[in-house]
């Protein structure tokens, strides 16, 4: 097998160390040599590391991706000017025998020599700050709704049934209501006079907060109010943050993608809102160069079929793991796209419904990255084909379908030189 890299390196990186292993090809009756040390994983070894690296004139670093142990080497190699990939562990496993860290760091140096490891996506350091704002909103939101989730089984407990009236606890009829009934007010016609333009009549709000609300009822729930607002102020925090990044207050050169024209463009596709514009372009970037195609990138996003295939027939083929943020943003853009009236998607997710509602589910995900993957190539907003594109690409098929309609419902077709005579049976 031919060598592509001469002298390379691989590492096995563990929380407190890493195994480094330098392996020097031999040429003639000089045999290929390897040389494996332990560094700390703290900022002052691994600048050692990639000095000692540098004067091994090594040309390719490669690591796995252990946890985020990886994290701290695979930055400061890159800055130190290495080469360095970052392999994904299912595509360089060893074979089944000894597995230890020496042997492991061994493996990767020859896979590295042989140009056979694949390196993963790690996205730029504005990437990666957006990432972390975005992923960490989203985690806020999450803990948010539980949070009042655990205030509404607080309410069930003490016999008070205001989520069955109204659809907001945390609205603001809601917070007035729950906050009467934390500084003692008992009597339910009081308290449902607090509620504001609400579907429910006074009788039935009266009703719903008639329960056993004591005291120890109230300093909980004054806890959860207190945590579901700092969870609201941190929230509007973070998106003051995230916002800074997509305001395009530099110049950009002409024709070049920027993060707020980014999310523009993706906002223009039906059920793709700003913040699910912004959950997208923190997972996947904007420059596209990095995936090849559409298929490569939702391949790496988990919504393309697998394939798995022996003595010629396919057998299963689910869907990789990919990267669950993004699965869980396209999931719920595909979801809000299918409940929009009159578009294209609306229209492609119920023919694949068909298969079942989770397949097309997938099925309009990857469909959704596919135009992402697109519209930041190109730079062009969405283009929308129509609720009809289907009817009007296969026309044929669309007016059979119509008339079985018409004799399932127990009308007569009779064709007539003037056209089609209908008649009741």
């Amino acid at each position: 097998m031919d060598v592509v890299h001469q002298r390379c390196a691989g590492m096995d990186v563990s929380k407190s160390d890493a195994k480094v292993c330098v392996r020097v090809q031999g040429r003639g009756s000089r045999r290929t040599s390897t040389e494996i040390t332990t560094w700390p994983a703290r900022a002052s070894s691994i600048l050692e590391l990639g000095q000692y690296l540098v004067r091994e004139k090594v040309s390719c670093v490669v690591m796995e991706a252990t946890s985020d142990y990886w994290k701290p080497f695979f930055y400061l190699l890159s800055e130190a000017g290495l080469s360095v990939v970052l392999a994904n562990p299912r595509q360089v496993r060893q074979i089944p025998g000894r597995k230890t860290d020496v042997a492991d760091a061994a493996w990767l140096a020859d896979l590295a020599a042989h140009g056979l490891v694949r390196g993963s996506f790690v996205p730029g350091q504005a990437q990666r700050e957006i990432k972390d704002l975005v992923r960490h909103r989203t985690q806020l939101v999450r803990l948010s709704g539980q949070e009042i989730q655990r205030l509404e089984k607080l309410l069930e407990s003490a016999s008070i049934k205001l989520s069955s009236v109204i659809s907001d606890i945390n609205g603001v009829s809601g917070r007035r209501m729950l906050q009467a009934l934390i500084e003692g007010e008992r009597d339910p016609q009081v308290l449902a006079g607090l509620g504001c333009r609400l579907k429910a009549s006074t009788d039935e709000l009266a009703e719903a907060l008639t329960g056993r609300f004591t005291e120890h009822h109230g300093f909980l729930a004054r806890l959860h109010l207190h945590l579901i607002d700092d969870y609201a102020a941190q929230i509007s925090e973070l998106d003051a943050r995230i916002e800074g990044y997509f305001t395009d207050n530099d110049p950009a050169p002409e024709g070049a993608m920027t993060w707020g024209k980014a999310r523009a463009l993706l906002s223009t596709i039906p059920g793709v809102s700003d913040t699910t514009a912004e959950q997208i372009l923190a997972e996947i970037g904007i420059d596209m160069s990095v995936f090849d195609s559409p298929g490569k990138l939702a391949s790496w996003a988990g919504v393309a079929p697998g394939l798995n295939e022996s003595a010629g027939k396919r057998h299963s083929s689910t869907c990789r793991p990919g990267n669950k943020h993004l699965k869980g943003a396209l999931g719920m853009a595909a979801l809000s796209a299918a409940n929009s009236k009159h578009t294209f998607l609306a229209a492609r997710f119920r023919r694949l419904t068909r298969r079942g509602s989770q397949r097309a589910v997938v099925a309009l995900s990857r469909t959704l990255i596919t135009i992402c993957w697109h519209i930041l190539t190109t730079g062009e907003p969405y283009h929308e084909l129509g609720a009809d594109y289907y009817d009007k690409r296969r026309p044929g098929v669309a007016i059979r379908n119509a008339l079985n309609h018409l004799r399932q419902a127990g009308l007569t077709i009779t064709p007539t030189p003037e056209g089609l005579l209908l008649t009741q049976t």
